[in-house]
């Protein structure tokens, strides 16, 4: 029953979504062309269920060459990012065309972000878990990370601070959620995620520290 419910949430809420939301799109649109040469949207290789690859869509936030210029972790001041990028990245704008990846089957509203094909292929069998359930819009990792590339900016190696510091607390992030599952859940981290986009702050479920280094500058609400 679950996953039924699941999937006819998915398709009414990204239905919804993207029914309101078209006129910003549009403006958004509009407003990616005109600030930087290149196409509206990126389409990104990610691993879905089941280790299917297919192709994530986002609003282009980046000049178009950029993962020539750098890896996949993205600092808040990289040069890489447009003008436009830094706003639709802030306000996460450009997430707005992965309801198109919802309504498609190739991610949900709630699960684990998908990655990419090199840091999926760094998976331990435990990990190899989260390729179990459909990735997601939204999950307790990106609740308890919520703004990545301002946690990363300044830093002299993005990539090396997300492996150590990121990547381990977000795995086991992504093993809770597929490991507690719910409709129930699913509902409370929808619940949290509009929390978050009003109040700009992060939601850490309580046995998960602050982000490291980070514990007197982020306003942090647990979730309880």
């Amino acid at each position: 029953m679950y996953p039924i419910a699941k999937r006819l949430l998915d398709i009414l809420i990204s239905l919804l979504g993207l029914a309101l939301s078209g006129p910003l799109c549009l403006a958004i649109a509009a407003w990616i062309k005109l600030d930087s040469p290149g196409p509206v949207f990126y389409q990104g290789t990610r691993v879905g269920k089941g280790g299917r690859l297919f192709k994530m869509l986002k609003f282009r936030s980046m000049v178009t060459n950029a993962e020539q210029l750098g890896g996949p972790s993205t600092a808040g001041d990289d040069p890489r990012v447009t003008r436009a990028g830094r706003f639709l990245r802030r306000y996460k704008l450009d997430e707005l065309p992965q309801l198109i990846n919802v309504l498609k089957g190739d991610m949900s509203l709630v699960g684990p972000r998908p990655e990419v094909p090199q840091y999926v292929a760094m998976y331990t069998a435990e990990e190899k878990a989260i390729l179990s359930v459909r990735p997601g819009i939204t999950d307790w990792a990106s609740l308890w990370n919520s703004d990545e590339g301002a946690w990363l900016a300044g830093a002299d190696d993005p990539e090396r601070v997300y492996l150590e510091a990121i990547r381990p607390i977000k795995l086991r992030l992504q093993l809770k959620y597929v490991r507690e599952r719910s409709f129930g859940v699913d509902l409370r981290i929808l619940l949290a995620t509009l929390i978050t986009l009003v109040s700009r702050r992060s939601f850490i479920p309580d046995d998960l520290p602050p982000l490291p280094g980070k514990e007197d500058e982020i306003d942090q609400t647990r979730n309880r």
